[in-house]
């Protein structure tokens, strides 16, 4: 596995970590007083690498400010969930020109209110895998369900004039397994009748970036983060990996 073949690396006395073959090998003293931007053909070992734990490298990137953040976890959204499920939907935003709603309340203690609303094309509901729906008052588990089986599934709240997003700390759109979340820096989230735009395409694909556009959302991609030190004697070099 990923673990057991970086901990060979380190163990191994010398390992090529670049190619360009017709350079001759520079020693990691010789780059480090050197200004950047040169191209250099190396031999060193590997030292350390960060972070320990391959699913610690994921995180999330925004390509307009640059920023980084940790992918939320399964708990933090659920969080999101619960105190979403505290508002009650509101009827009077159910069953518009461009999707139907269908509203129940669970047999536990709780007696959640639960809205679904499905996204209509020409004034048709089309195949799950190629509806998008919103939802008001699911649990995770809930959430999850309606994740595998339909295209694109979306958390909203209820407000007195609309339906609208989460807080953007939690995704603001799900496709199967993956969740899309959007940068609270640089998104400002418009209400969810934005969506109506694109429901009125010829052929709504329901595309992640197309949905985050009308709906005013930056979105963040995931990236893969590691942190190397090479070291030949010479000196010590950070080598940083980044990329989507």
């Amino acid at each position: 596995d990923f673990q057991s073949h970086l901990q060979r690396c380190q163990q191994l006395s010398v390992t090529v970590l670049t190619d360009h073959q017709d350079l001759s090998n520079t020693g990691l003293r010789t780059i480090l007083n050197s200004t950047a931007p040169q191209q250099y053909r190396i031999r060193a070992k590997l030292r350390t690498f960060k972070p320990q734990k391959l699913h610690q490298s994921i995180k999330l990137h925004c390509s307009k400010c640059n920023s980084l953040k940790e992918v939320p976890n399964a708990d933090d959204f659920n969080l999101f969930l619960q105190e979403s499920a505290a508002t009650a939907p509101n009827p009077e935003l159910h069953n518009t020109s461009w999707y139907d709603s269908v509203m129940w309340t669970t047999q536990d203690q709780k007696q959640r209110k639960i809205a679904i609303h499905f996204v209509k094309h020409d004034e048709m509901l089309q195949e799950p895998e190629d509806t998008l729906l919103m939802i008001e008052g699911g649990t995770l588990k809930e959430v999850w369900k309606l994740s595998r089986r339909f295209k694109c599934v979306i958390p909203v709240r209820s407000t007195e004039d609309d339906l609208e997003l989460l807080d953007l700390s939690a995704p603001f759109l799900l496709q199967g397994s993956v969740k899309y979340y959007g940068c609270k820096q640089c998104s400002t989230p418009k209400t969810i009748k934005s969506l109506s735009t694109l429901a009125a395409e010829q052929r709504p694909s329901w595309e992640p970036t197309e949905i985050a556009q009308v709906l005013g959302i930056v979105p963040l991609q995931y990236v893969f983060i590691m942190k190397f030190t090479l070291v030949d004697g010479t000196g010590a070099l950070n080598a940083y990996l980044f990329d989507y």
